[in-house]
């Protein structure tokens, strides 16, 4: 339980030190790449993906309760590597968007081993 404890906990403050900073760099991405058309989808992937890094931290404070959204959290980080990777295969972005991604690949690998080591709750 340690180890869920450790890799959820590590990965939740990873995700809010790289997703909170995009709530001030709105402007600065946009002049870096292209103007952002949708700020809507821009501030509701940050905000949802900045809670996601709060549910991995809750995760980490009691693993054996939280069990069940272990898989949901790694199943959202493979789901976004592999749509960023796809887009790069289809020459839609750069390929510094899925190797910036790919550290959600460790992390999802991490979060299915720390599934497996962590025993159900009794209590549920």
């Amino acid at each position: 339980m340690t180890f869920a404890k450790w890799v959820f906990t590590i990965g939740g403050i990873w995700g809010v030190l790289i997703i909170a900073p995009l709530f001030f760099l709105e402007k600065t991405l946009a002049a870096a790449s292209t103007p952002i058309s949708h700020p809507d989808m821009y501030y509701g992937f940050a905000a949802s993906t900045l809670m996601w890094q709060f549910g991995y931290l809750a995760i980490g404070r009691d693993p054996a309760r939280f069990r069940p959204f272990m898989l949901l959290g790694a199943a959202g980080k493979v789901i976004y590597f592999v749509s960023c990777l796809s887009l790069f295969l289809q020459g839609r972005v750069p390929a510094m968007i899925p190797m910036i991604t790919a550290p959600d690949m460790l992390l999802a690998t991490l979060f299915v081993i720390a599934w497996f080591r962590t025993r159900p709750d009794a209590a549920a």
